[in-house]
């Protein structure tokens, strides 16, 4: 409770946006229970609650962290967080109910251009993050911890990368190389057990931002160490997606 008050404190708007979407991803798996619609071989909602919850962490991750830049003009980026992700969110619902695909859907063009505007939405944000890394890299930040500055800018970087590393997946119209998307995976995450899976690597990737400040603050203690991990952390999500590349699963 202590961490969601100052949460809500450094950043209301990204607070409650987050809490919506944790909320949404919890009615969904409700939901599921009862509606049998599906896709691809499985519950149809299963993407909008794992979206969700990738924007909930994603959102509250930036909250926390572009407070301690006291020259970033947040607003911008809080709106812009919330108008894309949300877009983004609410489309994927929509096809999800339909049972029809958001991602890589070309069938009508309708759907092609709504594609395209995700595709726009999530590439935005990722510019927008981006430029607050380039500001993490530039400010001192002599109030924080140096293994703890090093862990965001690190974790940050790898996030900008990873992200944009989901333009291999809609270059092919496909997450699967090897076989059909759709095929056996492991649950929830539904990645291939069978196939290369370029979602393992944006996955990651992406969550390095979460990942490697919060061990560098508390467990590592260390600007050397966090460095290693970082390093460790990259070589394994590009090991990820070397072998997805090849057609093999790590599974």
């Amino acid at each position: 409770m202590e961490f969601l008050s100052e949460l809500k404190f450094r950043s209301p708007e990204l607070f409650w946006f987050g809490l919506i979407c944790l909320l949404l991803a919890f009615g969904l798996m409700l939901v599921s229970r009862f509606d049998t619609v599906q896709f691809l071989g499985i519950s149809a909602y299963i993407k909008p609650i794992k979206f969700s919850l990738s924007t909930t962490l994603y959102a509250w991750t930036m909250a926390w962290f572009c407070f301690y830049l006291p020259q970033f003009n947040m607003k911008p980026f809080v709106w812009s967080t919330i108008i894309l992700l949300g877009f983004e969110i609410l489309y994927i619902l929509v096809q999800a109910a339909k049972g029809q695909a958001s991602h890589f859907n070309l069938s009508t063009p309708f759907y092609a251009v709504m594609y395209s505007f995700m595709a726009l939405a999530a590439s935005l944000v990722t510019i927008y993050t981006a430029y607050i890394c380039l500001l993490f890299f530039k400010e001192p930040l002599p109030q924080l911890p140096d293994y703890y500055v090093w862990g965001i800018r690190l974790g940050m970087l790898l996030f900008v990368i990873f992200s944009f590393q989901g333009f291999a997946m809609g270059s092919r119209l496909t997450h699967t190389i090897g076989a059909a998307d759709g095929g056996k995976g492991i649950p929830f995450f539904n990645w291939s057990i069978t196939a290369g899976d370029l979602r393992i690597a944006h996955f990651i990737g992406m969550h390095a931002l979460q990942v490697i400040p919060i061990i560098a603050f508390y467990v590592l203690k260390n600007t050397k160490t966090t460095f290693g991990l970082a390093a460790v952390y990259a070589l394994v999500a590009f090991l990820s997606w070397y072998m997805a590349m090849r057609g093999k699963s790590p599974f």
